[in-house]
């Protein structure tokens, strides 16, 4: 009987065969039951990537049984192969003759094994027509003799593909170097989540021999939060088929407590026939790549933290702003909470903070920063509030920051909120300015040596800001205090005007530090009750143009008392202003400007000002402007208008005159000088802020009667207002508190002398002037009940007369002008002006000057556009100032 059935049947499918059934039934391992040997069970065994195939051969050595394998293997349907000769159909022609001697041997009855060259069908992957004959393959082939029924020889073939076994083999191999060979840990895991198999760099990891890890879980490796992670990944993978690249994993290593990092790839594994058979495992321990991926993290935060403080810290020259910014920074990228404590004595303005030797120097905290609590870090038990003056106990890790200049490690209070903090000294210039402290709550990362590193450079950062700002600070201070001293101290007062003025610091009102400015005015009483306004502004900042400022004020009271015209005053100054940036001063800076060169522009000072003097018994102000902002009038009844003063070029520019207006200025009329920064600023253009400016003024001059902040009534029958009312009315209207600039307003309403309080009376040029001058005097002292000063009025009248008739020209002019003080004038033609000189004792004359100033509290002269003017003035009886016994100073004089 042949082994093979008689006729090919139409099951021997490759998936369904019985004992393909039963080889996937034993893949497990397992020894198979009676039952589960002809059981049914889904394809998928080693035929299915084998190509095997069987036919038989009957006693005429033609095939008599083809099997649906050799029909796909050898690509011949059963109906021409049954009936074939096998060495005619499959052996190619140079070989048959020695093909039919195998197969004369083979119906003798003998086995035979070996490798025949076959022809073989095309496939797909050939590019020719599937089934067609003529590639060239090898086939192993085993041939077993049988009998027939009838007794007669036969034979029973078995075919296989040589060239699949080949890459099966291969696949082995190389299956087999990735499970023995690989650097990396190989699992197979079957699909109830069981390790199948594990390479050998799996097992040195985990401990055992690979087949130790047989039937083991992810449970076994994994903590158990991580295993069920890790079990539902895989679930996954094994239900959709998508893979997992770089899926991290963390767990331990038998015996170990350092926390492992692998990376996973995972993806379906299947059977020839497609079926899901597992999932392949494959990971890669990148503990040390994570460690490095911190590392580097923790540098590029570091530098992002150190870019970010460059970008942000010390853009404020305040203090407190500074140690702010640095909180600003730190939390919550570097730490949870923060603290800045600065000395006491740094922030008082003191040059070396005392207590530096022991770090127990009063400090104060001024800023504070957190991410998670609003209770400030506290020392010693005692929580320090923002603002609050407080030191640090000497034997404390703070203090020790503080005296070594070495930052300081501060554990956590057990059962507090703070794990760790780092006591960082900031110091700057070898010096130490205050203490900032970083803290980290738990369940954050430790400060490591790093994070040390990172806290001494932004500490050392923000504290070379903070000390900048320090010395910003007393810089300020000391402008700020040269250029307060310079302006008019308290609230000038001026023969009849009534003065109200204002000065604000650049920055005064935002509280933010700025360079001083070189603005100014001033108020200087000149002789003949007359006064002097002056406003000005030096071009720049700072110190340099604070000392500028002052200098120039000075020149401008000591032109002043010369009793130069307004425009002369300028000139002279316009000389100074340019001097003042030359190292020989005026005349090098003359002598200079004679030959060409290039102007060093950080030596040049320029300056705008506007002086006007007022004459108040004439009521008459002459203006004369160096490139300065208009004067604003105000007339009673009117609304305000700007003068129009030529403005002339800037001080110290030179080469141009400068120009005289005289207005006339009703009684009570309010005058307005002021600088830029009052109606200058980035968001406000001058001409906007001028307009504005003016309808400040003409709102309160307005003001209705019975107003609580009118003045009397005046003699028109209306009122005015306060002049402080008006200078508040006006920073209030106004964008005053930009900062940017500094602000000078200075406001005087004009308050002419009564007609009654001046005498006025012209003298011939005869001896008898002398005694009818005399005799004016008196009669104008009794009336304004002046007995006291009548004797020494007249003594002084008498010898101003006398010398006017002596050296003088042209008729005498003899004025009195009563007010604070009472003035005497007299007016001549002469040029000449008159020369105080010592007299010797044989000398009968050259007394008389010296005699006026031994009596008067002032005297002087001064040139007129006619001629000149001496003038004395007494203070009134009644006042602090005694009066001198005439016949004493007499006396004195011999």
């Amino acid at each position: 009987m042949s082994e093979i059935p008689a006729k090919a049947t139409g099951s021997e499918d490759p998936s369904g065969g019985a004992m393909t059934e039963a080889a996937d039934g034993l893949s497990s391992g397992d020894a198979p039951s009676a039952d589960m040997m002809w059981q049914s069970s889904p394809p998928g065994s080693m035929y299915d990537y084998i190509k095997v195939a069987s036919f038989s051969i009957g006693p005429d050595g033609l095939v008599d049984q083809w099997s649906l394998r050799a029909e796909q293997l050898l690509g011949v349907p059963a109906e021409r192969a049954v009936g074939m000769d096998p060495i005619a159909a499959f052996v190619d022609p140079a070989r048959r003759e020695q093909g039919q001697r195998k197969m004369a041997e083979i119906l003798d009855g003998r086995e035979w094994t070996g490798v025949v060259p076959v022809r073989l069908p095309h496939t797909a992957e050939d590019g020719a027509r599937e089934g067609e004959h003529g590639r060239e393959g090898l086939a192993e082939v085993y041939v077993m003799p049988t009998r027939t029924e009838d007794g007669e020889k036969a034979a029973v073939c078995i075919v296989v593909d040589v060239r699949t076994l080949r890459s099966i083999e291969t696949d082995l191999a190389a299956s087999q170097a990735i499970f023995g060979q690989s650097p990396f840990g190989f699992v197979l895991i079957d699909p109830d989540l069981r390790v199948r198999r594990a390479n050998q760099r799996f097992a040195s990891l985990f401990g055992g021999t690979p087949d130790d890890h047989r039937g083991k879980g992810v449970h076994d490796y994994l903590p158990r939060g991580e295993a069920e992670r890790v079990e539902a990944t895989l679930r996954r993978v094994l239900q959709t088929g998508e893979s997992i690249t770089d899926m991290h994993v963390t767990g331990y290593l038998p015996g170990a407590e350092e926390r492992r990092h692998w990376s996973v790839n995972l993806y379906r594994v299947h059977s020839g026939s497609g079926r899901p058979i597992g999932i392949a495992w494959l990971g890669i321990d990148i503990t040390a790549r994570r460690a490095a991926a911190r590392e580097a993290a923790a540098a590029r935060r570091n530098l992002a933290l150190l870019n970010e403080a460059g970008a942000r810290i010390g853009n404020s020259l305040d203090l407190e702003t500074t140690a702010r910014e640095l909180l600003d920074v730190v939390v919550p990228g570097f730490c949870d909470l923060a603290t800045v404590d600065l000395y006491q004595g740094l922030l008082s303005g003191d040059e070396t903070p005392q207590g530096l030797a022991d770090g127990s120097a009063e400090v104060r905290r001024v800023a504070f920063a957190s991410a998670v609590s609003e209770a400030p870090l506290g020392t010693t038990g005692e929580t320090v509030k923002l603002g609050a003056v407080h030191h640090y106990p000497f034997n404390s890790p703070c203090a020790d920051a503080l005296r070594t200049a070495r930052p300081q490690s501060v554990p956590g209070e057990e059962g507090g909120l703070v794990q760790s903090t780092l006591a960082v000294p900031m110091v700057a210039q070898d010096t130490v300015v205050g203490l900032a402290r970083f803290a980290r709550t738990k369940g954050s990362e430790p400060f490591g040596d790093r994070d040390r590193d990172l806290a001494v450079e932004l500490a050392a950062r923000a504290a070379v800001c903070i000390d900048n700002a320090r010395l910003y600070r007393r810089e300020h201070e000391r402008a700020l205090i040269l250029q307060r001293s310079l302006l008019p101290p308290g609230d000038p007062e001026a023969s009849g005007l009534d003065i109200a003025c204002r000065y604000l610091p650049g920055n005064a009102a935002t509280g933010r530090p700025s360079e001083v400015g070189g603005d100014w005015f001033d108020v200087i009483e000149l002789p003949g009750h007359r006064t002097a306004l002056v406003v000005g502004d030096v071009m720049g900042r700072g110190l340099r143009a604070a000392v500028a400022m002052g200098e120039l004020r000075t020149a401008v009271r000591t032109l002043a008392q010369l009793d130069l015209e307004p425009a002369e005053v300028l000139a002279q100054l316009d000389e100074i202003a340019r001097g003042l940036g030359a190292p020989g001063g005026i005349h090098q800076a003359t002598r200079a400007a004679r030959r060409p060169r290039e102007a060093d522009l950080s030596e040049v000072y320029l300056a705008t000002c506007i002086y006007a003097v007022y004459d108040s018994v004439t009521r008459r102000c002459t203006f004369a402007n160096a490139g300065h902002l208009p004067p604003v009038l105000v007339e009673p009844g009117e609304p305000a208008l700007m003068l129009d003063v030529p403005p002339g070029m800037p001080l110290g520019v030179g080469g141009e005159p400068f120009e005289e207006v005289e207005v006339e200025l009703p009684e009570g009329a309010l005058l307005a000088l002021y600088t830029d920064g009052l109606v200058e600023s980035r968001d406000h253009p001058l001409d906007e802020g001028l307009q504005a400016f003016v309808g400040a003024l003409t709102d309160p001059a307005q003001t209705s009667p019975g107003h609580p902040s009118a003045t009397p009534a005046t003699p028109a029958g209306g009122t005015r207002p306060n002049l402080e009312d008006v200078c508040d009315h006006v920073l209030n209207t106004l964008d005053t508190h930009h900062g940017e600039d500094d602000i000078a307003l200075l406001m005087a309403r004009v308050q002419g002398l009564p007609a009654g309080s001046v005498g006025d009376w012209t003298l011939p040029r005869e001896p008898r002037s002398v005694g009818r001058a005399r005799e004016h005097a008196r009669a104008k002292l009794l009336g304004w009940d002046l007995e006291p000063l009548v004797d020494t009025t007249e003594l002084l009248v008498s010898e101003l007369v006398t010398n006017a008739l002596r050296y003088g020209e042209g008729e005498i002019r003899l004025r009195l002008l009563l007010d604070r003080t009472l003035v005497c004038e007299v007016w001549d033609s002469g040029l000449v002006q008159p020369r105080r000189r010592r007299a010797r004792d044989t000398d009968e004359g050259g007394r008389g000057l010296q005699l006026v100033g031994l009596l008067s509290a002032a005297w002087g002269s001064r040139r007129t556009p006619r001629g000149k003017t001496v003038w004395f003035e007494l203070p009134l009886p009644g006042g602090d100032t005694t009066l001198t016994d005439p016949a004493e100073a007499l006396l004195s004089l011999f």
